[in-house]
């Protein structure tokens, strides 16, 4: 499973818990660490425990949005194998790099994004990628999902990237009440213990993808069951 679920012990938390009293988010995370443990991490994790590259989560990021991970895995190997810095990304065809991520969602799109970010990161960043939320803001086509998990899978820097998963699970457990993802993460930011901010986008999307579905969730082994206000659903197995 992820290298940060294994590994919490290495980040230095400074900060109380500011948990719910009346909610037990560590023993529900507890379950749902035990549950993931025996399945396979979202790719942009996966690319992280083999690489430690900071670009190359970057990259996997942008892949991955709208497009599933078997789809993802292949166009950033493809990609990767061509170039793996934003001046050997730089250095591919504009036609070529989008025949490379096809067919990732939006490949055309996504393809022009990657050249623009090698761009600026070559310009302006000594071909580094940022560390910071503000600065990875300023690169075309990353919001605050991408911006977090390159800060958490890249960084190992505190974070909270909110996903469809992670906004529908917080909801649906009854940790809190938002309508958005964005609301989702600041409701986060106040709310969870600082502890859990870096593995919580882990858990919730392993744990989304093959228990918590969007419709139909397997509520009948969930092991979290005895804790999830099961908010918004109506049909479950």
């Amino acid at each position: 499973m992820s290298f940060y679920i294994d590994n919490v012990k290495h980040f230095d938390i400074k900060n109380e818990d500011m948990g719910d009293e009346q909610f037990p988010i560590g023993k529900v995370l507890a379950r749902i660490r035990r549950f993931v443990a025996r399945k396979r991490a979202p790719i942009c994790t996966e690319i992280a425990e083999t690489a430690r590259d900071p670009f190359k989560i970057l990259i996997s990021c942008i892949l991955s949005l709208r497009t599933k991970d078997k789809t993802t895995a292949g166009a950033a190997e493809r990609l990767f194998a061509r170039g793996s810095t934003p001046e050997q990304i730089l250095a591919v065809p504009g036609q070529e790099l989008e025949k490379l991520i096809y067919p990732v969602g939006f490949y055309r799109n996504k393809a022009a994004s990657i050249r623009d970010i090698c761009r600026v990161l070559r310009e302006e960043y000594h071909g580094k990628v940022p560390d910071s939320l503000e600065e990875l803001l300023k690169l075309k086509g990353v919001g605050r999902k991408t911006a977090n998990l390159v800060l958490t899978l890249g960084f190992r820097k505190y974070g909270i990237c909110v996903d469809t998963h992670v906004h529908r699970i917080s909801n649906r457990l009854g940790y809190i009440r938002t309508k958005t993802p964005h609301e989702t993460e600041f409701m986060l930011r106040a709310k969870l213990p600082k502890r859990y901010w870096i593995e919580y986008n882990d858990l919730l999307v392993t744990f989304g993808q093959n228990l918590c579905k969007p419709v139909s969730p397997h509520c009948s082994i969930c092991p979290v069951k005895p804790c999830c206000k099961q908010a918004g659903v109506k049909i479950h197995r």
